[in-house]
């Protein structure tokens, strides 16, 4: 489910109504449930599971299968592709890679074989360091069965080359090529009551990758042997100790990553001599600052989600401020500062990683940045041009200065109005920031206008824009929509958006928190419910 525009403008479609405030949330509406997928960790995910298990110091490997995307994150092309052969080497060479650096001699190889090898195969010994790293890297305690074949390998490979923790090192390595760990094998089974769930291991593996984008830790793992997550009280007490935990923050910021496609922002490019701030340290440090003001509203503020539409509050380091215009409020790192009060820019329309990302490389672009807005933050989907239709924009002029002159053929041209006219006027109102996010008030000598209106509201600059996008029907409802995209791994069909809608009721009772949005998704009913295979 995408939320529809508001406007019937050509090509364009009907308006989805506005959803109304509840005063107390009745109980959960009737859920059906789809049928279960698996999905493929993401290179995010396999990176944070292997840095949870085996250190900061571990090389992780780079050169995965690249990750794609459907219905806008990565998250849920993860339950629709597989792996390619080429994949598969790459995935082979990881496993190898990773598995000889953790028996190599030292701290981490005592961790995780808790014994003293006997001779050079030791089955007793290599069942208990498979068993220990299994159990973490599958996330649930291995078969008797699939136990014994990787003991016979890590034995085979140990007699041949002469060394058990050679040999165990081709046993890790099984295990690190296995689906069970680069899928989230997530099916679930019939309860007492004939209901097929998520229970036991399933359940703390689906709550582990949804609030904190990596593999359960043992705690959770205990939780789901003791049958704790199958009680109320027993699941509750795990979903408030993983948002207590700092790896909710890392989950958190890999969310807003995905939703705003922050990780383009490491491959940054602009033209030095067009925008003479640019940097290769301009890309990332956007991205930071992006995450970090997500971060301090979710858990230092615990504040209403849309303020990140219009808060002065940024976090900044000298790259940045030197784009702003603003002086850095530390030496060196990021710190937290407030943006000048009649300043220009305020909250995520005024930031790079939204300026500079949805620009071109040598100028602004009024359509890339109006369908960020309208598809990212508002879940409306645009439709694609016309295969045949030139998409150029003329070059400036003395009759056509400023981009609101050079794209009125776009906004007048019936081929391309129907669309334009959705996304171009939202762009216009940040033409007063250049493609690498600097604020100017001309464009080739010049003013630049940046009034317009969005869906009935209208707006001077780029600050009422951001005012005009808070308040605005469909954007906490597409946050919501697209949080459960997110935990569910696909996008939501009709006989869903009863459950969406009770979530988005839940959100908008508790003033937009989206650690309370977390909670209320990782607890519900719906959550654990699976679908027929």
């Amino acid at each position: 489910m995408r939320l529809l525009p508001p406007l019937l403008l050509l090509a364009c479609v009907e308006p989805t109504p506005t959803p109304e405030v509840p005063g107390v949330r009745g109980d959960a509406p009737a859920y059906g449930a789809p049928a279960p997928t698996l999905r493929r960790l993401t290179s995010t995910q396999l990176h944070n599971s292997l840095r949870d298990l085996f250190g900061d110091t571990l090389a992780l490997p780079t050169s995965l299968e690249p990750d794609e995307e459907s219905a806008g994150l990565r998250s849920v092309g993860a339950a629709v592709t597989s792996i390619s052969p080429r994949g598969v080497e790459q995935y082979e060479a990881a496993a190898f890679l990773v598995a000889e650096q953790v028996m190599a001699e030292g701290a981490l190889r005592d961790e995780w074989v808790p014994c003293e090898p006997v001779a050079t195969t030791d089955e007793t010994c290599a069942g208990l360091a498979l068993a220990g790293l299994g159990e973490r890297l599958w996330r649930r305690p291995l078969t008797e069965a699939e136990l014994t074949v990787l003991v016979a390998l890590s034995s085979n490979a140990a007699s041949t080359l002469g060394d058990f923790y050679g040999g165990l090192s081709y046993g890790l390595a099984a295990m690190l090529q296995s689906p069970y760990f680069l899928y989230r094998v997530e099916l679930g089974r019939e309860d007492a009551d004939g209901q097929r769930r998520f229970m036991d291991y399933e359940l703390a593996s689906r709550l582990s990758f949804f609030l904190w984008n990596t593999a359960p830790d043992p705690a959770l793992l205990d939780a789901a042997a003791a049958g704790e997550l199958e009680t109320e009280a027993g699941l509750l007490a795990q979903i408030d100790r993983m948002l207590a935990d700092d790896r909710a923050r890392q989950g958190v910021r890999d969310l807003f990553t995905e939703i705003y496609h922050l990780y383009e922002l490491d491959d940054l490019s602009k033209d030095p001599s067009v925008f003479e701030h640019m940097s290769a340290q301009v890309g990332p440090s956007a991205r930071e600052e992006t995450l970090l003001g997500v971060e301090y509203l979710t858990f230092e503020a615990q504040a209403d989600m849309r303020d990140l539409f219009t808060t002065r509050r940024t976090f900044l380091d000298r790259t940045l401020a030197a784009i702003y215009g603003v002086p850095a409020p530390a030496r060196d790192g990021f710190a937290e500062t407030m943006l000048p009060e009649d300043g220009p820019r305020r909250g995520l329309l005024g930031q790079v990683a939204t300026l500079g990302l949805h620009a071109h490389a040598v100028s602004t672009s009024v359509t890339r940045r109006g369908l960020f807005v309208r598809e990212v933050l508002l879940c409306q989907e645009m439709p694609l041009p016309p295969a045949d239709v030139d998409t150029s924009i003329p070059e400036a002029s003395a009759d056509s200065p400023t981009m609101r002159e050079r794209v009125e053929r776009h906004l007048t041209d019936p081929a391309c109005a129907g669309c334009h006219t959705m996304t171009d006027p939202i762009g216009l109102g940040l033409e007063q920031f250049d493609g690498i996010g600097r604020f100017r008030t001309e464009e080739n000598g010049a003013t630049i206008d940046p009034s317009g209106e969005l869906d009935g509201v209208a707006y001077t600059d780029a600050l009422g824009l951001g005012a005009a996008l808070r308040v605005h029907p469909n954007t906490t409802a597409c946050l919501v929509e697209t949080v459960y995209t997110y935990a569910w791994g696909h996008d939501p069909d009709d006989a869903e958006d009863a459950t969406v809608d009770w979530f988005l009721e839940g959100f908008t009772l508790t003033e937009h928190r989206l650690l309370a949005l977390l909670r209320d998704i990782a607890s519900s009913e719906a959550f654990r419910a699976a679908g027929e295979i």
